[in-house]
């Protein structure tokens, strides 16, 4: 990228990934309810659907996102990501959490224009009760067969376990929201956030 890294050493990004159903949207919210603004890659996707008029359903939004990838570049997402961010730091915020960091391609771009700036937090569930929990969610359930479909899209064709891998924290959430958020807490006062 041409633009200046913004190496500002008081800003601090917080990056959450995980496979479909870990928590990750669990662990946004509190951080969101704390007060700090997210940027939200999937958002990106749905946004650039309904400027080309596609119908926002769960096979869309997944041929889609593989699409974009495949015709704009991998760095696609992470590019319009960067420049919301950027907005936001020129715009005084400090403290900015990423909501759905997927790909490995994605991780390296981040970590090269915010150096220093980012910690990548892991949310990671047994397998068979992240499942359960997929099946029962009020948006977007999926049964045992789209899981694992989505499961194996995730890794296969974006990149999605490098990320979770490399991470510098983890927080399993086998437990209840209550427990998980204390997690989240304790990593907070670690990262100083």
């Amino acid at each position: 990228m041409e633009e200046k890294q913004i190496k500002d050493k008081d800003v601090k990004i917080l990056a959450v990934v995980g496979m479909s159903g870990s928590g990750k949207s669990v662990v946004v919210d509190h951080l969101t309810g704390l007060g700090y603004p997210k940027v939200y890659f999937g958002g990106m996707i749905l946004k650039e659907m309904r400027n080309r008029g596609i119908e926002i359903t769960p096979d869309n939004e997944k041929q889609f996102r593989e699409m974009i990838r495949e015709t704009e570049g991998k760095d696609w997402v992470v590019l319009q990501v960067v420049n919301e961010v950027k907005n936001l730091i020129n715009a005084g915020q400090k403290r900015i959490v990423l909501d759905g960091l997927y790909t490995w391609t994605e991780y390296k771009i981040l970590k090269k224009e915010f150096p220093g700036q980012i910690s990548v937090v892991a949310v990671v569930v047994d397998k068979f009760l992240r499942h359960k929990r997929v099946a029962k969610r009020p948006e977007r359930p999926f049964n045992t067969e789209e899981i694992q479909e989505r499961d194996r899209s995730e890794i296969e064709n974006l990149e999605k376990g490098g990320p979770i891998a490399i991470a510098d924290y983890y927080l399993l959430n086998n437990s209840s929201i209550e427990e998980l958020e204390i997690r989240v807490d304790d990593v907070l006062k670690k990262i100083e956030f």
